[in-house]
């Protein structure tokens, strides 16, 4: 039954339902807020959806973003050797530990929490390594989150985050699709990124007006040593004026028009071209034609 707590089997989690999201909420007088992004799953099965669609090892340590009332922390904790989670609400993250006590007894010396902003927490303030990345994310901030959390933690070797449906389109988008930009090229120097599924609004509490979606991630190899602030300006200035050829698009970049096509046709790439129809590999190879030697 979706409406009630699902039971705890030996050394498992008693998982959240939508009266047990709702009593916890009252008990700490905690109103959702749009400014933290807060819709809190309150259905078994979507975090059970989640966990196997992360496809989680069992020697993951797990970083999970934002985890509210602990709906996705009590599924998770089972199938990781550790779960360290990062909430910027302190009241949420004083009352995390207690409630995995009380529904997880078995498995809550695998928790951590750090009461943080996910958007500048730094490696040093994580009791473990993270390699696995396990949210659902804040639909204001998915993608910065998404991206620093990657530059900062080079451990992480996996990810599956839930964002807004149009997020996932673009964060999964390939070079030509209408809906590929800034994001989609940023994702694409870290890791390959696909989207998994929808997820329905009935799951959330408060119900959010937008849809929903889940994105997986792997990370790669380190595709060059371009320096990725140098890349990911020139990837701002290609995506600033979509309308605008490269050519274009660029000059403000490269100094001049002209020296933006000299740039481009050293990189072998048409000045013409707009930037959605360029892959991480091609803006990679404009860098590295601006670089002096």
């Amino acid at each position: 039954m979706t409406g009630a707590s699902s039971p705890a089997g030996p050394g498992g989690s008693a998982l959240l339902g939508p009266a047990d999201v709702r009593r916890l909420a009252a008990d700490l007088d905690v109103r959702p807020t749009k400014k933290l992004g807060q819709n809190f799953v309150h259905d078994p099965n979507t975090v059970r959806r989640i966990v196997s669609s992360a496809a989680l090892r069992p020697d993951d340590v797990v970083l999970e973003v934002g985890p509210g009332l602990g709906s996705l922390t009590l599924a998770l904790l089972p199938s990781c050797r550790a779960l360290v989670a990062v909430e910027i609400d302190g009241v949420l993250a004083d009352r995390l530990p207690v409630t995995v006590a009380e529904r997880a007894p078995d498995l809550a010396d695998r928790l951590a929490v750090v009461h943080a902003d996910a958007m500048r927490v730094t490696v040093a303030q994580l009791p473990h390594a993270p390699t696995a990345l396990v949210a659902n994310l804040p639909y204001n901030v998915a993608v910065p989150v998404v991206l620093h959390l990657l530059a900062e933690l080079p451990s992480l070797r996996t990810g599956l985050v839930m964002v807004q449906s149009e997020v996932a389109d673009r964060m999964a988008a390939g070079p030509g699709s209408k809906v590929y930009g800034v994001p989609s090229v940023k994702l694409a120097w870290y890791a390959d990124a696909r989207r998994v599924g929808p997820v329905s609004r009935s799951v959330f509490w408060p119900v959010p007006n937008v849809d929903s979606a889940l994105v997986a991630f792997e990370r790669h190899e380190l595709l060059s040593t371009v320096d990725r602030k140098a890349l990911f300006s020139l990837v701002d200035a290609a995506f600033a004026q979509r309308r605008k050829t490269l050519r274009g698009a660029l000059s403000g970049w490269a100094g001049s028009a002209a020296e933006a096509e000299r740039v481009l046709l050293a990189a072998g790439v048409d000045p013409g071209a707009r930037g959605e129809k360029l892959g991480i590999r091609d803006f990679i190879r404009i860098v590295e034609a601006a670089t002096p030697l």
